[in-house]
């Protein structure tokens, strides 16, 4: 029996499927932050690179968040995601206790303040974006997996476990993808 289709909407994640070659989505656990006829919207949340946030935006001198990959459209722009919309205003809901972006002002006094912890906030550079119709074909094509997520998987998981778990989490049909060779031609 086929699994039945989740459909892509703002606060699931996207899981890639094993064989995705791609250098920013092999592996990949993208989080929709929104999806419509215009297009679709995420961040990944499973690559984190190797510097922190004061490393690249001076603004945030002494702020050692990690960054993370969010995918290959305006990578040289900074995006976020955060659990304090009592705080920060202007982010727009994407699932219960998570908020996609807002008044960056707001997150830079904050963080001046100390009044902003690194387990409330995720920074990413770039983001994935699909145009109308695309993530459709793609899902169509078998190209990633549509789950539910929340606040904790999110937020809490270690990033670098987080493709394998949320694969084994959906079942012994996804479970051995896990176990996927880098390059099945070599086997």
């Amino acid at each position: 029996m086929k699994p039945l289709r989740i459909e892509p909407l703002a606060g699931r994640i996207l899981i890639s499927v094993p064989f995705l070659q791609d250098f920013y989505f092999k592996k990949s656990v993208v989080l929709i932050a929104d999806h419509s006829t215009e297009g679709s919207f995420g961040l990944i949340i499973n690559k984190p690179v190797d510097v922190k946030l004061s490393d690249i935006a001076t603004e945030f001198e002494g702020f050692e968040a990690p960054v993370f990959l969010g995918g290959p459209v305006k990578t040289d722009s900074l995006f976020f995601i955060h659990t304090r919309p009592d705080l920060i205003d202007e982010g727009v809901p994407i699932l219960e206790g998570l908020y996609w972006g807002g008044n960056i002002d707001t997150v830079r006094e904050l963080i001046k303040e100390h009044r902003l912890g690194k387990d409330e906030i995720r920074f990413f550079v770039g983001y994935s974006g699909w145009s109308s119709k695309q993530l459709d074909r793609e899902l169509e094509e078998n190209s990633w997996v549509v789950s539910l997520t929340d606040l904790r998987q999110v937020i809490k998981s270690n990033p670098l476990d987080l493709w394998g778990q949320t694969l084994k989490k959906l079942g012994r049909e996804y479970s051995f993808w896990v176990n996927y060779p880098p390059d099945p031609t070599l086997n």
